[in-house]
């Protein structure tokens, strides 16, 4: 008797762990957000920007910061074996979108409104809403110092998320100065922290004397009281800075947008100044934060670019997604208007002429196709046609043919009624089968 042999680790290959396909139905959703993405940023005078998933790591380095999680631990990084170079694969898209407009002079001549949407890559533990290839949305105007763009792309957000009905969203404000108020409050920290060495854990100590703002962004609820009594940056500012935040706010309060102000809100860039903001629920556990963003008016020069004012924001859609499921509004309706029934081989050139013309009309068409030989019975196509989620059935029998018609018949009235269609006036009955807009998920 042979001896079994243990299954090779070929004999099944599977996603990465935290990398996870997108599959039908749930496809759907994501195309329907990317859908309303694309009108809103039109809205708002946004052009779409792409830049390579994989950039130089020292891009990452200089521009999200040596001291932060992201680069310390959680990039994909490796030498490309043609020249040695280190690449990393994009774990934010900001540095990347600042790299293109200075090595394009985007620019030159005037500032730019820009958005973007596309896979990002962290090597972290996999979560509820967080994965190793997340999907992330961002938004960057370059090249405006006012404060006005700051409540512009707040506002951009307060907008997406309310066409989406998402409900119980807040947003958190707080505003990091320039760099000099930076350091006087640093010094602060340093000093407020080194008296009380004892309660401090392991990544608070590292993080002291190298980046101790990070300190008070901790998720160890052991030093939350610790952090809630530490000096507060805003208490540092200057008139120029207080001004630019004081501005942000009343902005928002004439367009009826709520905030609360966060002390403990710094964000993980080096290069942030100015405001900061989250917009956060608490209907996702600890993973709660949708989307943050800011003024980094610093990063053209970190990375070898002119001086130029830049802010912006990042949203991981997988989150935004998860949230509407948790609050229901995760239908987003029916996308297929006809399932057409063929009843035998010989009908086919005629429906399929006639289907590609209600194609051109505007009209979605799923085409019977059996998964043996033959159509199959008309009562599984009906079956299949049912289960579709079609509204109406097109159902092109010999009789129909003959006459140049077709039958339509309604699947989702309850009626089941059915109308004999002429297909030489197909434009004056293409219409009626197309499904109203779906404004509203859930409508």
């Amino acid at each position: 008797m042979s001896q079994e042999l243990p299954p090779s680790r070929m004999d099944k290959l599977v996603a990465v762990k935290g990398m996870n396909d997108v599959l039908p139905p749930d496809s759907a959703r994501w195309e329907w957000l990317e859908e309303r993405v694309r009108t809103l940023m039109t809205r708002y005078a946004y052009s779409n920007i792409r830049t390579p998933i994989v950039e130089p790591t020292a891009l990452f380095v200089r521009g999200t910061g040596e001291s932060t999680d992201i680069v310390e631990k959680e990039m994909y990084s490796f030498e490309d074996k043609l020249n040695g170079e280190s690449l990393t694969l994009r774990p934010e898209n900001t540095p990347g979108v600042v790299r293109a407009a200075i090595e394009h002079n985007l620019t030159y001549g005037g500032g730019r409104r820009l958005y973007y949407m596309g896979p990002m890559f962290r090597h972290e533990r996999p979560q509820r809403g967080r994965y190793r290839q997340f999907y992330q949305l961002g938004a960057e105007a370059l090249g405006f110092p006012g404060p006005e763009l700051d409540a512009e792309l707040i506002l951009l957000v307060h907008n997406l998320f309310a066409d989406l009905g998402l409900r119980n969203v807040r947003v958190e404000l707080n505003s990091l100065g320039l760099p000099e108020e930076r350091q006087r409050h640093r010094q602060a920290l340093i000093g407020y922290f080194s008296q009380h060495l004892e309660a401090l854990d392991g990544e608070a100590r590292r993080r002291l004397h190298s980046n101790p703002l990070r300190i008070l962004d901790t998720k160890n609820p052991a030093m939350l009281s610790l952090v809630q009594g530490a000096p507060q940056l805003l208490d540092y500012l200057g008139d120029d800075s207080l001004l630019h935040f004081e501005t942000v706010k009343t902005l928002l309060a004439a367009c009826n947008v709520r905030w609360e102000i966060n002390p403990r809100l710094v964000r993980g860039l080096d290069y942030y100044s100015h405001t900061v903001f989250e917009f956060a629920t608490d209907e996702l556990g600890a993973q709660g934060a949708l989307c943050g963003g800011g003024r980094y008016d610093g990063l053209f020069e970190a990375l070898g670019g002119r001086s130029t004012p830049a802010v912006g924001w990042g949203m991981g859609l997988e989150r935004v997604l998860e949230l509407l499921k948790t609050q229901g509004q995760d239908n987003v309706g029916p996308s297929l208007d006809v399932y057409a029934v063929i009843a035998e081989p010989s009908i086919l050139p005629h429906a399929m002429s006639a289907l590609q013309a209600l194609r051109a009309l505007g009209v979605s068409i799923q085409m019977n196709a059996a998964q043996s030989h033959g159509l199959g019975s008309m009562k599984s196509q009906f079956k299949k046609a049912d289960a579709s989620g079609a509204r109406f059935a097109l159902v092109f029998g010999v009789d129909e043919m003959q006459n140049k018609a077709v039958a339509v018949k309604s699947l989702r009235d309850g009626k089941g009624e059915q109308v004999v269609r002429s297909l030489t006036d197909l434009p004056d009955w293409a219409l009626t089968l197309q499904s109203p807009p779906n404004l509203q998920p859930g409508k």
